[in-house]
């Protein structure tokens, strides 16, 4: 039998799991803040992962993600121990909000200190507490207020070990992402923990399809790292997909303000110089075409149709047109209808 996982004093016996509330702060209404983390803890030996969501406290697609995993029949019988944290910045997400409530955001508080401000210490909380106990990690995100993101994992492409991962998820798409300062990602590669960021869909929204390659990603991350059976993640039967691998994209931005009109969608490839968009003024007596600047695939986009001049409005990622051919939804979401992932109870 294995040794307990211990976490903030407590400990969970091998083949047992449970929520456990680690106190981070007093809220201004003297109501408890704690970051909320289910240990599920094998019978077997074998890694420890975090997936964590809703370091954004808006970006609730995480968090359905997660308590989707937290049902599924392959995490009663897992080799390891996962940590879920459904949600790390409570405070943003009971008030709807990406930041915290002093406007940081928490992304770019890691490492943290133990006595800085709210984001920092929930930083050194978070990383300390839970991030430096595993292996590596999966940071589930979305895309800001008024963007959608296409599905995607954001990794350093040069972390071979990362890379591994990123592939073995098996993304739509995956886009080249080196580390920046004061993210957890980041910090956890000072500490040598490989970390892939997972992005997809919009801020306050669920999106059904996206939710589900979130769910058979991790999976398939867990079976890729020996954590759970062969056949308890989609695919695992049938011949891997060549996923597309983008070392670079470009936002393009409104040269005017206006109305926008969309032509071409997420997910759709354009070749440079394609008109993708329209801006009109509210008369229609001035209109400016958005085209775009490299040949790739579009992976994220506002969601607003008024725009300013300077408002980010299209994401494409450079990759040719026979490589963005292996995103094809279809051929992702088909894994689902021949597997038996789920509980009834779990969608």
């Amino acid at each position: 039998m294995r040794k307990p996982f211990e976490l903030a004093g407590e400990k969970i016996l091998a083949d047992h799991r449970r929520i456990i509330d680690i106190p981070i702060s007093m809220m201004s209404d003297h109501t408890p803040a704690t970051l909320s983390v289910q240990v599920i803890h094998g019978k077997r030996e074998g890694p420890t992962i975090f997936v964590s969501a809703a370091i954004h406290g808006d970006e609730i697609l995480g968090v359905e993600i997660i308590r989707r995993l937290g049902q599924l029949k392959a995490l009663r019988r897992i080799a390891g121990t996962v940590l879920l944290i459904p949600i790390v910045n409570s405070f943003g997400f009971i008030g709807q909000s990406r930041y915290l409530p002093d406007r940081r955001d928490l992304n770019r508080s890691f490492p943290g200190s133990g006595k800085g401000s709210l984001a920092s210490r929930l930083a050194h909380l978070f990383l300390n507490d839970v991030v430096s106990r595993c292996e590596c990690g999966i940071d589930l995100h979305t895309a800001a207020i008024h963007r959608n993101n296409l599905p995607q994992i954001r990794v350093d492409l040069e972390d071979k070990k990362a890379r591994d991962l990123a592939e073995a998820f098996e993304p739509p798409i995956i886009l080249n992402a080196p580390l920046r300062d004061g993210s957890l990602r980041g910090a956890a590669g000072d500490l040598g923990i490989p970390v892939l960021v997972f992005e997809a869909g919009e801020a306050l929204r669920f999106n059904e399809y996206a939710v589900r390659v979130g769910v058979a990603g991790v999976l398939k991350v867990m079976r890729h790292m020996k954590m759970i059976a062969k056949g308890a993640a989609p695919s695992d039967s049938k011949k891997p997909r060549k996923i597309p691998v983008s070392w670079s994209s470009a936002w393009i931005r409104a040269t005017d303000g206006g109305l926008l009109r969309v032509r071409r969608n997420i997910g759709d490839f354009v070749n440079k110089g394609d008109v993708i968009g329209v801006i009109s003024d509210p008369f229609g007596a001035r209109e400016s075409e958005v085209s775009a600047v490299n040949d790739g695939l579009i992976i994220g986009g506002a969601t607003m149709p008024m725009v300013n001049q300077g408002d980010a409005l299209f994401h494409i990622a450079s990759l040719s047109e026979t490589a963005a051919s292996a995103t094809s939804i279809d051929a992702i979401d088909g894994e689902f209808e021949s597997n038996r992932l789920f509980d009834d109870d779990a969608l």
